[in-house]
C-alpha cells in the first residue's frame, strides 16, 4: 500500500475517533475549536499531555498551566536535570547530587530522577541538552575502545 493511501487511512481514523467521542460528549464544535489550535502546540506540549494522559493525570492541566505561568511571571531560572542511576538515590546522594550540580551551572536545579539497570551503576546527568555520562556501561565501553585501538590495529577499523 502506498503511503498515501496509508496517511489516508490513518487520517480517517483518527478523525472518525475524535469525531464518534466527541458526539458521545455532545461537544462536537468544542472539540473542532481544539483540534484546530493542537497544530500549534509545541511538541514538549504534546509530550507532555500525552504522558500526563498515560498517567491518567489529566485532571492536573489547570494547576500545571497556572504553576507554568507564575514560573514565567517570576522569571524562574530553575534548570531541570535529569538523573539516572542503577538504584534509586537516598537523600544524601541527592543533597550531593543536587549541590553539585547547582554549583556547576550557576542556578538552582530541579531534579528528576530515573531508575535504569541498563547503566550497571554510576549516574548520568542530562541539563540544556547536555549529557554527562559517569555510569559503569560508559566506562566500560570506553575501556573497550582503548584496549581494542591499542591493541588491535591502532584504531584503524573502528
Amino acid at each position: 500500500m502506498s503511503t498515501k493511501r496509508n496517511d489516508e487511512k490513518k487520517v480517517e481514523a483518527y478523525t472518525r475517533a475524535l469525531l464518534d467521542a466527541a458526539r458521545k460528549e455532545g461537544r462536537t464544535n468544542s472539540d473542532l475549536i481544539q483540534w484546530q489550535h493542537a497544530r500549534k502546540f509545541s511538541p514538549e506540549v504534546l509530550e507532555t499531555l500525552t504522558t500526563m494522559c498515560g498517567q491518567d493525570d489529566l485532571t492536573l492541566v489547570e494547576k500545571v498551566a497556572r504553576q507554568y505561568k507564575e514560573l514565567v511571571d517570576a522569571g524562574d531560572d530553575t534548570v531541570l536535570v535529569s538523573v539516572t542511576t542503577a538504584v534509586p538515590l537516598d537523600e544524601r546522594l541527592r543533597a550531593k547530587v543536587r549541590d553539585q550540580a547547582e554549583a556547576e551551572l550557576g542556578k538552582p536545579v530541579y531534579l528528576v530522577e530515573h531508575v535504569s539497570t541498563d547503566i550497571l551503576g554510576g549516574i548520568v546527568l542530562e541539563a540544556r541538552g547536555k549529557r554527562y555520562d559517569a555510569s559503569v556501561r560508559a566506562q566500560l565501553a570506553n575501556i573497550r575502545k582503548t584496549l581494542t585501538s591499542t591493541f588491535i590495529g591502532g584504531g584503524k577499523n573502528e
